[in-house]
């Protein structure tokens, strides 16, 4: 397991996102201060990622927000995903990050296993609202509602 600091590295971990990398979109992340993706590999290839997103707040001080966890399916299951969230939790202790943090489905059982076997501790339901922006690059995500 490794952080990943080429777009070439992002390339190559492009099955474990949700779509395409973006050159563009790669560098940037990148290029930000407080963002990290560490991923895994079995056999010399990806086989899982998290990234994390350093948040602060002139009151509280910095934390680490968990942005996402993925794991390939054939290597699911095998304590990958609890090993990603548990380097990104010693990442962010190192960092001198006061506290992690993830938003997760309430109904996403292995997400909520990975998070407890991590060490996490549920802190309650809450309601997430987003808001949906043209992207200058292309096509909007449509709405969920």
């Amino acid at each position: 397991m490794r952080p990943a600091r080429t777009v070439a590295e992002l390339v190559a971990a492009e099955a474990l996102f949700d779509g395409p990398v973006r050159q563009d979109r790669a560098e940037r992340f990148l290029a930000a201060p407080g963002h990290l993706m560490l991923i895994a590999y079995v056999d010399g290839r990806p086989a899982g990622m998290v990234s994390g997103v350093e948040m602060t707040h002139p009151d509280k001080g910095t934390e680490m927000c968990l942005y996402e966890l993925s794991v390939a399916e054939e290597h699911r299951h095998r304590g990958i995903g609890r090993a990603l969230t548990e380097a990104l939790a010693a990442a962010a202790r190192s960092r001198g990050c006061y506290g992690m943090w993830v938003g997760v489905d309430t109904d996403n059982a292995p997400a909520l296993a990975t998070y407890r076997a991590a060490g996490s501790r549920d802190e309650g339901v809450f309601s997430m609202h987003d808001w949906h922006f043209p992207d200058p690059d292309g096509p909007a995500p449509a709405p969920d509602a």
